[in-house]
């Protein structure tokens, strides 16, 4: 039985990105409906460079493809220059021929908050599922905004976000971290886990300590990204830095 998640290891930043983004063009052309799980934040952005590329260079079509993105503040408008939709269309959607019908995002904004999450959660099955969710990790461990803790929502729910997640999402908010919300939503681990096939992006050497526990152990949900470890197919791509507490003794 094949060890859950896998380990890629790259020379670079730059080397996961290309490597990812010539997946997902790959991907696309196999299956040009396919249903795509987005994340946000600085990690991936070099990926979405990287597709963006792809599409101006090779004609990757995205016209017929579904995103759906992780997570989104509470209490943003889709116009807000710290929104995340605002952040997909700047990386990623205004450079590539997508459908903006077929682009999903959570409502922070939304009057009835828990409405809002079971309203995705059914536009995610009515979309017959995530085939690929990308996935980036926090340096407390949290994917999406699924932060630590003793127990973990399994379906797309309002979280509490801890100091530091609000620390790395500054400078989206003019570098105040006392200004970006204190509330998200966010797709629950078994929205996640339900995906096809899951790759988490992990570079730096702040993430090496995350990243260790992932591929070690123990599941916890005070590492949420350590319950990667019950996806049948999930990988980790890392670049050197990222994986440098893999070679230290177990």
């Amino acid at each position: 039985m094949q060890r859950t998640p896998r380990v890629s290891i790259f020379t670079t930043p730059h080397d996961v990105a290309r490597t990812l983004a010539r997946r997902v063009a790959a991907a696309l052309r196999e299956n040009p409906r396919m249903v795509l799980g987005l994340p946000t934040g600085r990690t991936p952005l070099l990926f979405y460079e990287e597709l963006v590329r792809l599409h101006a260079d090779q004609d990757v079509d995205f016209s017929q493809a579904t995103t759906f993105n992780l997570d989104e503040f509470v209490g943003l408008t889709a116009g807000h220059a710290g929104s995340y939709r605002t952040f997909m269309r700047r990386f990623l959607f205004e450079h590539v021929n997508i459908d903006p019908a077929r682009t999903h995002f959570l409502d922070g904004a939304a009057a009835d908050l828990a409405d809002e999450c079971e309203r995705y959660e059914d536009s995610i099955a009515a979309a017959g599922g995530i085939d690929l969710q990308i996935l980036g990790i926090g340096t407390n461990g949290h994917i999406g905004f699924n932060e630590p803790g003793p127990e973990l929502d399994a379906r797309t729910h309002k979280v509490t976000l801890r100091p530091e997640t609000r620390s790395s999402n500054a400078a989206l908010f003019g570098g105040d971290p006392a200004s970006v919300p204190t509330h998200a939503l966010s797709m629950g681990m078994g929205t996640i886990l339900h995906a096809r096939t899951a790759v988490l992006l992990a570079t730096g050497e702040t993430k090496a300590k995350c990243v260790e526990r992932v591929v070690r152990g123990p599941i916890t949900t005070t590492l949420p990204a350590s319950l990667l470890q019950l996806h049948p197919d999930a990988e980790l791509m890392l670049d050197e830095a990222a994986a440098q507490e893999l070679d230290a003794p177990s």
